[in-house]
C-alpha cells in the first residue's frame, strides 16, 4: 500500500492521525492513544499550540527546570531551563552556588548590530556599480522608510549598506551587506522584509540608470536574506576570585585547581576535537534557556559555532588565565535573541519563564543566557580535573536508567541509596534489579 498522501496539511487534526496511525502502526489505538495523552487539558492551550507549526498532531515535551542562586552583576535570578539531559541543571545549580559567594557573575554587552544581505549578480564594471550604488544609497534605504517606522520610534532600524565585491569568490557575484539594530526583538522578520523591499528598490532603479541602459547592463538578484553570523552581536560574562577561594576539599590546592583548569582550556583553543565538545557544554546551559525564553536555538548555535571558527581553527568559546593573585573565567559569544515577537507573547510557558526572570530586555536577556554558558562551563570543566564527568553524570542518569527498565518506587528507593557509595553502569543498575525484586 501507498504511503503518498495529496493535501495533508488541509485535513484536520482528527484525519491527519488517523492516516497516520493507519499509515504506519500496527497498533493504531495505542498509537492513537499516545498522542492524545500528550495534548494539552486545556482546549484554548492546545489550539493555540496547534497553531505554532503546520501539520500538528501533539506536544513534544521537554522538562522545564529551574536554576536557583545566580547572582549576576549583583541581581538575583532564578534560571528557566528546557532540556531532556539529566545533569545539566544540577551542574549549573553547582555553578551558580559556587560562585555566588565569590561575587557572582559579571557581563558586559560588547555589541548588538545584525546582519542581512542582498545577493546579486552583476556584469559590468566594478567601479560602474560602484558609482550607481553610492548615487542610489539613500534612495535603498528611504524604499524602506514605511517598514521601519515602528523599529526607529523604538531607537532600532537600519544601520548602514555596504556594497561588497565578492566576485574573487563567484564570477559577477556582488552583495548589499546591511546592519540592523532590532532592540528588544531577534528581527528576523523585519529584517528579510527589509532586505526584499531593498532587492525590489535595487532591481528598479538599475532598470531605469542610464549608465547601465546604454551598455545593456542590469542586476540580477539571486536572494535577500538575513544571516545567523552576528559577529557583531556579541555578550562577555565573567566571573573572578582568589586563587585561594578555589580549594576543592580532599582533592587539590586552589592553585592546582586553577593551573589545570587553564591547561584545559588551553587544549580546547587548539585542539578541535576537544573544542567541539567543550564548546557543545557551553550550549548545554544556553540552549536550555533559550529554549525556555521561546527563542531560535538553531540561529543561536549556528551564529555561536560559526563564531568560533572565525579565525580559521575551530577553538574554545571560553578563557581562563590568571591576573595577579586572581582567577578568571570568561566567555564572549554572539547571541541574537530577543524579548518581543515570536513565541515570546504567545507561549504560557515563555510568558511564564520571562516572569521569572523579570520581564528582561534583550540585552539583560543576552546577559543571563551567557551566564548560563560560563557556569555550565565551568561545571563541566571543574569535574572533569577533578572526579571525572562520568561520576556526577551517571548518577544524575540513574533515575533514566531504572525509568527505562520499569523499576517500582521501592526498588528505586533503594537504588538510589545503594549507587551512593557504587558506580552506576546499565549493568550494574540491571543487576541491582534482579537482585531487589
Amino acid at each position: 500500500m501507498s504511503k503518498k498522501v495529496e493535501g495533508f496539511s488541509k485535513l484536520s487534526k482528527a484525519e491527519k492521525i488517523n492516516w497516520i496511525t493507519q499509515m504506519h502502526f500496527e497498533d493504531i489505538p495505542k498509537a492513537k492513544e499516545m498522542l492524545s495523552s500528550y495534548n494539552h487539558i486545556n482546549e484554548k492551550t492546545q489550539n493555540l499550540h496547534d497553531e505554532f507549526i503546520e501539520n500538528s498532531i501533539a506536544n513534544f515535551y521537554l522538562p522545564l527546570a529551574v536554576a536557583p542562586n545566580f547572582l549576576i552583576n549583583g541581581k538575583e535570578y532564578t534560571l528557566p531551563m528546557a532540556i531532556e539531559e539529566s545533569s545539566v541543571v544540577a551542574a549549573a545549580c553547582k555553578s551558580a552556588k559556587f560562585w555566588a559567594s565569590r561575587g557572582g557573575f559579571k557581563t558586559q554587552i560588547i555589541g548588538t548590530q545584525k546582519t542581512g544581505q542582498v545577493h546579486f549578480l552583476f556584469e559590468g564594471k566594478t567601479a560602474h556599480l560602484l558609482s550607481f550604488f553610492e548615487e542610489k544609497k539613500q534612495m535603498l534605504i528611504d524604499s524602506t522608510s514605511s517598514l521601519t517606522l515602528n523599529m526607529r520610534r523604538r531607537g532600532g532600524g537600519i544601520l548602514d549598506i555596504q556594497l561588497k565585491d565578492r566576485s574573487d569568490l563567484i564570477e559577477n557575484y556582488y552583495q548589499l551587506h546591511l546592519s540592523f539594530k532590532t532592540v528588544d526583538s531577534m528581527g528576523g522578520n523585519f529584517i528579510n522584509s527589509c532586505l526584499e523591499q531593498i532587492a525590489k528598490t535595487l532591481q528598479s532603479l538599475a532598470e531605469d540608470h542610464k549608465a547601465f541602459l546604454k551598455e545593456q547592463l542590469s542586476i540580477e538578484v539571486i536572494m535577500s536574506i538575513l544571516s545567523n553570523y552576528v559577529p557583531q552581536c556579541l555578550v562577555q560574562a565573567e566571573v573572578r576570585c582568589p586563587v585561594g577561594k578555589l580549594e576543592v576539599a580532599n582533592q587539590m590546592s586552589g592553585m592546582q585547581f586553577a593551573e589545570k583548569f587553564i591547561q584545559a582550556l588551553e587544549i580546547a583553543k587548539k585542539e578541535p576535537y576537544r573544542a567541539v565538545t567543550h564548546n557543545k557544554g557551553i550550549m548545554n546551559g544556553i540552549d536550555a534557556v533559550v529554549i525556555a525564553t521561546g527563542n531560535d536555538f538553531r540561529a543561536v548555535e549556528a551564529g555561536v559555532h560559526s563564531y568560533a571558527a572565525r579565525e580559521g581553527v575551530y577553538s574554545s568559546l571560553s578563557h581562563a588565565f590568571l591576573e595577579g593573585d586572581e582567577f578568571v573565567f570568561r566567555l564572549k559569544l554572539p547571541l541574537s535573541i530577543g524579548t518581543v515577537g515570536g513565541l515570546t507573547q504567545l507561549h504560557p510557558m515563555v510568558k511564564w519563564s520571562m516572569e521569572l526572570l523579570g520581564n528582561p530586555n534583550a540585552k539583560n536577556l543576552m546577559e543571563i543566557i551567557a551566564v548560563a554558558g560560563l557556569a555550565q562551563n565551568f561545571a563541566a570543566v571543574g569535574s572533569l580535573i577533578t572526579s571525572g564527568i562520568q561520576k556526577g553524570h551517571m548518577k544524575m542518569h540513574l533515575l533514566n536508567i531504572l525509568n527505562q527498565k520499569q523499576a517500582r518506587d521501592d526498588q528505586k528507593e533503594k537504588a538510589l541509596e545503594f549507587f551512593k557509595t557504587n558506580t552506576v553502569t546499565f549493568k550494574a543498575v540491571t543487576d541491582f534489579l534482579k537482585s531487589n525484586p
